[in-house]
């Protein structure tokens, strides 16, 4: 006889509907087999009206807690300063959790939860969905061909044209304590990027600034990483940039990887595309590697994007216990590096770290 209960979907609920909710991980779920968007927690009429439309007889609900009893995976999808309580409650209610980057503010919170998680034998991931951008995977691709030779150094940047603080956006502005500012938010992508493309880091150094008036927290970052096997990287994240710097441009001693823009699929989403429509994923454009002959550079198609593969993992860990697409572990690892950026910004040094 079929097992029935391996054959059930996954009955998940979002604590969220803000942008991360409701433009990103719902329509995420929505199109990851063997996942099914159960209940959204939400008081705000007009996000519960958007819900409606969205994700027609998915639940609407005030508190985490009413939504518990039904769910077997609950995503935390609220302002940072909100990941860790909503998280705890879940792991407490022995759910598995996955939880918006960063996975809490600080470090000591996030391995607080990731011992929670293993204590309660349930999965515990954090969403660093940048893993599967489509300029990532293809460099990712092309280091692991030998294409650039030996990896010296990535150049890695996040730069946006944002010279006025938005008002009411709290990753921007109000209290510091919301865990606000560019390094848990852009910061939170290209330190995990670095660690997954060059390995374990042994110091840090950072500068930190902010710049905009009115700003009280980090609106300029310069993070310098110097990783294990003797490769660096030096990652940007900022408002100031009216020009279009290389997205990534990675030195190695066989040739030179550079691409530019950004991975399509947050404007696609934001547009109202699913996951599952033709052509999601794709822009138009090359990547390309120098070899310093002379010669034009070789263009590189780049490889559709697939955030949705982080949630087929996600699925893939709960139904068949596979490892989770991104663990909790590694998700403490950014965080004590992003603390050890702060620390060297605030000293003007460079910091060690095990």
């Amino acid at each position: 006889m079929a097992d029935t209960r391996a054959q059930r979907p996954i009955q998940v609920a979002l604590a969220g509907y803000g942008l991360a909710g409701s433009t990103f991980h719902a329509p995420l779920i929505a199109a990851t087999d063997g996942l099914r968007l159960r209940a959204v927690v939400t008081r705000d009429p007009d996000r519960r009206a958007r819900l409606a439309a969205d994700h027609p007889g998915v639940v609407a609900v005030d508190a985490l807690e009413d939504a518990l009893d039904d769910a077997d995976l609950v995503v935390v999808a609220s302002p940072n300063r909100f990941h860790r309580p909503l998280a705890w409650a879940a792991l407490d209610a022995g759910k598995h959790v996955v939880v918006d980057k960063p996975l809490a503010v600080t470090a000591a919170d996030g391995r607080a939860l990731d011992e929670a998680a293993e204590s309660a034998g349930v999965m515990l991931s954090v969403f660093h969905n940048r893993r599967w951008d489509d300029d990532f995977l293809t460099l990712r691709r092309v280091v692991g061909e030998g294409r650039l030779g030996r990896v010296l150094r990535v150049e890695s940047r996040f730069d946006r044209w944002r010279p006025a603080i938005r008002e009411g956006a709290w990753r921007e502005g109000g209290d510091p304590a919301d865990g606000g500012g560019l390094l848990l938010d852009l910061g939170s992508h290209l330190v995990d990027q670095a660690v997954q493309l060059l390995g374990p880091v042994v110091t840090v150094y950072a500068e930190l600034d902010a710049r905009r008036p009115g700003a009280v927290v980090e609106d300029d970052v310069f993070i310098a990483l110097a990783h294990t096997g003797g490769a660096r990287s030096h990652l940007w994240a900022g408002v100031h940039a009216a020009d279009a710097p290389p997205r990534f441009r990675v030195l190695g001693d066989g040739g030179t990887f550079v691409s530019h823009g950004l991975d399509a699929q947050e404007a696609q989403l934001r547009a109202g595309a699913a996951p599952t429509d033709a052509g999601f994923g794709r822009r138009v454009g090359v990547a390309a590697i120098h070899d310093g002959s002379g010669e034009p550079p070789l263009d590189v198609a780049l490889e559709a994007g697939r955030w949705i593969d982080y949630y087929a993992g996600v699925a893939a860990a709960i139904r068949d216990s596979a490892p989770p697409p991104v663990t909790g572990a590694e998700a403490v690892g950014v965080l004590e590096l992003l603390e050890a950026a702060r620390e060297s910004a605030a000293h003007g040094t460079v910091v060690a770290v095990a």
